[in-house]
């Protein structure tokens, strides 16, 4: 029988060239995506676990979080809820939930790198 680690993350761990200063905001990022970036990016620094070779996947995490968070918003604008809508949001949770284990914005994933708890730990994924 052999032995595998499937379905098994590494932990995270402070990277060498992790960014010690958070990047601009990118410009084409709606408010919502904005707002995410705000609110992860110190972290993230703070735990030392991205590079600029992670970038892409915290824009796209913060790209799924905007749309989720703006097709919420759609639909509570409207009287009845639309199912197209709701599919779609659900795929952009999922997409920013696995983002976010990926980079240690789950309570789990945070657990692998022995973070510290912070006040803006509650927050994570509430608002998605």
């Amino acid at each position: 029988m052999s032995v595998h680690s499937r379905g098994v993350k590494p932990p995270l761990s402070p990277d060498a060239e992790a960014l010690t200063k958070a990047p601009p905001v990118p410009k084409y990022l709606s408010a919502h995506a904005k707002g995410e970036w705000k609110r992860i990016m110190p972290q993230l620094i703070a735990r030392r676990v991205i590079t600029k070779a992670d970038m892409a996947g915290v824009e796209a995490y913060c790209v799924a979080v905007g749309a989720s968070k703006l097709i919420a918003d759609t639909m509570s604008a409207g009287a009845l809820p639309d199912l197209k809508l709701g599919g779609l949001q659900i795929r952009y949770m999922q997409t920013a939930r696995q983002f976010a284990a990926e980079y240690g914005l789950t309570p789990t994933s945070r657990a692998r790198i022995g973070a510290v708890h912070s006040d803006d730990d509650d927050e994570d994924l509430t608002n998605i």
